[in-house]
């Protein structure tokens, strides 16, 4: 072992999950240095060469706001770009591009490369040393010893990765590359809870073998929404999606070689992702659906490889084959790369606090599927927490954590480390129970103080929000203050809609709370000048006054739940010694140790009855820090 150079900290992992955290990190100011088996690898995806989706587009949006990368990057690298659930309300639209898989990949690693404190390796870590129980360097397959004051695990689906493409096994990661194998011992050996995830990825075909003209086709938004809000720069769709559709030939094929599955043959172990399953669980776990649908999407600008989304499997290449060609349109289908699953080990996140920061080891944090998350998107924000807060470690600044009331952020970590896990998790709008409050739109008026505050967000970038912030603030006490009076052009814009007329005069924001009327149709009468605020800034305006009194009500129930997160909890409580609480919940309380009333309120098998003990508990000893003796209790 020879000794390089010291860190403040180390990043092990350059996907999106490292590559957030090796920026922050770096751009607090601390000394930092990502590691990754191969530089090719930076920024891959190997999955669907997609950023955003239902629930995923807050999440992106969220991190563009506080400073981070990923946003950047999608825009930059966008093929095409769709709001996905227009047709619903404004709380579950989200953002969805299909980018350039190899543009992604040269942006982000031009982006760690450009970083001045940052330094990249291609090396294997081994094993994360520890001294008196935290993080003191760590060593690389090829004899380096880097000592460091906090390490960032980001190892994403390479640690002890092992590929599935029927009874064809080997150890290996993602498109070929190298895993990462002796890193697990390593963890073990330092006390942390290892499990076994699995996920997949369907074959990648050549454009030439597919008949585009029986399928249906699926084309971008023509009013694109970026995801960086300061963006002003017009995006282009370059490219088109296609959608096909299995039949009950295609399943048939299907059921007839599940034996030949390791899914299903025994051969795979690994728990799979509950909502993005195999076209093989589909199959089975849904015999009265006719037909699944599969989406046809390009990887790139420069490339005749084609995505199909929908279709993962571990079926042998053969079974593939035959599969794929019953589809309408794919008859001749070549296939490129073949479909596959993937195992890889990963940590119990209970074991984390809400900084991602390990309970177990100071200064050791984890992101991404290490966490048993699936997702670039859940990845890349789990990087930024982890990697603010290991610089902040270092740095002896304050835990920067964000609640479940203030992020789609602070849900996905909470649900992480208060529920835990036992499949890959995926992020939906269905997982956060304020998604009127924390909305795309609204995601830099949430986001940008608490960027600004980290030192993270541009001051350009923060100037940008600042003047829509005002502007909207303007807008929205315009609309408060404006009456409009009944007139023949209003009463038959009203008429046309389907709303009574006006007999009198009313206030802009009334007006515009009637179901059917949208600012668009009052912009004439709100702005007869012609001095209209932007697009963006109407929209928002709009939401806020027709949802205002939801709005309040979501806030309501979100300061409640603010007030039991501010209970906090002393950290040595007994929770086995204390009367009255169910061993199950003693248990749970134990192993999970909540630094709030309101975390232990959302951990699974802690009732209400539980609480209520707990909180008698509290009353009488919570001054004491938890030190009382079982008698006491």
């Amino acid at each position: 072992m020879f000794e390089y150079k010291s860190y403040d900290v180390a990043v092990i992992g350059a996907g999106h999950a490292g590559i957030e955290a090796a920026l922050a990190a770096a751009r607090l100011g601390c000394r930092t240095a990502v590691f990754t088996i191969t530089l090719d690898a930076i920024g891959n995806m190997p999955c669907n060469p997609s950023i955003g989706g239902t629930g995923k587009g807050h999440l992106v949006m969220e991190l563009d706001a506080l400073g981070g990368e990923m946003g950047k990057a999608a825009d930059a690298t966008m093929l095409q770009s769709r709001m996905l659930n227009l047709a619903k309300g404004p709380a579950v639209h989200s953002l969805r591009v299909q980018s350039d898989r190899r543009a992604y990949h040269r942006y982000m690693k031009a982006a760690l490369e450009a970083e001045p404190n940052l330094d990249i390796f291609q090396d294997e870590v081994i094993e994360i040393r520890t001294e008196n129980g935290a993080v003191s360097g760590i060593k690389t397959s090829l004899g380096g010893d880097f000592p460091c004051k906090a390490a960032v695990i980001c190892t994403g689906t390479y640690l002890g990765g092992k590929i599935f493409v029927g009874d064809a096994v080997r150890h290996s990661g993602p498109d070929g590359v190298c895993p990462a194998d002796r890193l697990t011992q390593n963890l073990v050996d330092l006390g942390l809870p290892i499990r076994r995830f699995k996920t997949g990825t369907p074959a990648r075909v050549h454009s030439r073998s597919i008949d585009y003209s029986v399928l249906e086709r699926q084309d971008g938004d023509e009013n694109i929404v970026p995801f960086c809000f300061d963006r002003t720069e017009p995006l282009e769709n370059t490219r088109c999606c296609w959608i096909a559709y299995t039949n009950e030939q295609t399943h048939e094929v299907i059921r007839r070689n599940l034996s030949r599955s390791p899914l299903y043959g025994g051969a795979i172990v690994g728990i799979g992702p509950r909502y993005c399953p195999s076209i093989e669980d589909k199959v089975v776990r849904f015999p009265d659906k006719k037909r699944h649908q599969l989406f046809i999407e390009p990887c790139g600008a420069n490339t005749e490889e084609m995505y199909l989304q929908g279709m993962s499997s571990s079926l042998p290449l053969d079974v593939q084959y035959e599969m794929y060609r019953t589809i309408k349109g794919l008859e001749h289908v070549e296939i490129m790369r073949p479909a596959y699953a993937i195992e890889y080990d990963c940590c119990d996140p209970t074991e984390l606090y809400a900084t991602l920061q390990s309970k177990r080891i100071k200064g050791l944090f984890g992101a991404g599927q290490f966490n048993g998350t699936s997702g670039y998107e859940e990845a890349a924000v789990q990087g930024f927490v982890a990697g603010v807060n290991a610089a902040h470690t270092v740095l002896g600044r304050e835990p920067f954590v964000l609640s479940r009331k203030e992020a789609y952020i602070g849900t996905l970590i909470d649900d992480l480390v208060t529920k835990g896990v036992n499949d890959p998790y995926r992020m939906m709008t269905s997982r956060c129970e304020y998604r009127l409050i924390l909305r795309q739109d609204n995601a830099d008026e949430r986001m940008c103080e608490k960027g600004r505050t980290l030192g993270l967000l541009p001051e350009e970038k923060y100037q940008v929000y600042l003047a829509n912030h005002n502007a909207l603030e303007n807008e929205l006490e315009h609309i408060r203050n404006t009456v409009i009076h009944a007139t023949d052009e209003i009463n038959g814009m009203l008429t046309s809609l389907g709303e009574s007329p006006l007999t009198g005069g009313i206030s802009a924001d009334a007006l515009l709370k009637r179901p059917n009327v949208r600012y668009t149709d009052l912009l004439p009468f709100l702005h007869p000048d012609g001095d209209a605020p932007s697009a963006k800034v109407q929209q928002k305006a709009e939401i806020e006054i027709k949802y205002e009194g939801y709005l309040k009500r979501q806030s309501a129930l979100a300061d409640k739940l603010s007030r039991e997160d501010e209970m906090e909890l002393p950290e040595g409580i007994d929770y086995k010694s204390i009367r009255g609480l169910r061993l199950e919940a003693a248990d749970k309380l134990d192993r999970i140790r909540p630094v709030s009333f309101g975390q232990a309120a959302r951990i699974s098998g802690v009732n209400p009855a539980d609480l209520q003990v707990l909180s008698v508990w509290l009353a009488k000893h919570g001054r004491d820090k938890g030190r009382g003796s079982a008698d006491d209790q």
